[in-house]
């Protein structure tokens, strides 16, 4: 008998188009309180200052409009789960469009306006179904969205780290989206039943070779908080790191997940 296919996670388009837009005002609130001397700060994202990684948050929705744009494919032919093991080539050119854009936008707040507003005007154009071509396949918009919470959540979470007493809260629906997207992209790095990863209280996933658990309290067991595994998963934290500052919990010789971290970087 044929392994059973794993169900595929599904999430509710309505909710996450709110918490794309949600964590969006967060960030947008928090942008226009910060100085031109807070815009000028170094990030941990390589030579950002903050004032790029403002214009990149700006682009996360920006993508969409560029991705509309484009002539719609002929099928689906990605997963939600190809985008974050994609996204790392892409880095360079990312990166690129991130500086080109704080330049020809000198005022932050009014760069994410516009973004917000044309995307807005897609959404209510194009229905979930509308097939994108980004870099993981081509994908529905509806899904594309999700990985719109991923972007806006790890990078808030660079802010946040960035400027010093900055708090930009977390909306809980886009930071459950976002654990979740990157939990069920661990599993699909790393398909088995030999180890339980646990994120309280968004995501348990099944991942590593080895025999299968089914009952009881499993062997190989992980768990840590959405902020941490978020952090592990784009490379923010490394695992050694985490394990030694009891920021994860990991039991059983098969709870290293080493060997298949960072996900996204």
């Amino acid at each position: 008998m044929p392994p059973a296919k794993k169900r595929t996670r599904s999430y509710d388009p309505v909710k996450i188009r709110a918490a794309v837009l949600a964590q969006f005002g967060n960030v947008r609130a928090a942008v226009r309180t910060l100085t031109p001397e807070q815009l000028a700060l170094p990030t941990r994202l390589g030579d950002w200052t903050v004032r790029d990684l403002v214009a990149h948050l700006g682009e996360s929705l920006g993508a969409v409009a560029r991705l509309v744009d484009l002539p719609e494919p002929a099928a689906q032919d990605g997963t939600l789960t190809d985008w974050p093991l994609a996204i790392a080539a892409e880095a360079p050119d990312i990166a690129a469009h991130a500086r080109e854009q704080a330049e020809r936008n000198p005022d932050p707040d009014a760069h994410l306006a516009a973004a917000e507003e044309r995307f807005t005007a897609d959404l209510a154009l194009h229905p979930g179904t509308r097939l994108l071509a980004t870099g993981a396949g081509a994908l529905p918009l509806a899904d594309y969205l999700v990985t719109r919470t991923v972007e806006l959540v790890v990078h808030t979470d660079d802010l946040n780290a960035a400027v010093p007493g900055l708090d930009v809260p977390y909306d809980r629906q886009a930071l459950a989206a976002c654990t979740r997207l990157l939990a069920d992209t661990l599993a699909a790095k790393a398909p088995g039943g030999s180890t339980e990863v646990r994120i309280p209280p968004y995501a348990v996933v099944q991942c590593v070779p080895g025999p299968r658990h089914t009952r009881g309290t499993p062997p190989h067991v992980v768990e840590t908080d959405p902020l941490t595994w978020i952090r592990l998963a784009t490379g923010r934290k490394a695992w050694r790191d985490a394990v030694a500052d009891a920021e994860v919990s990991a039991s059983g010789e098969r709870a290293d997940l080493e060997p298949y971290l960072p996900l996204l970087a």
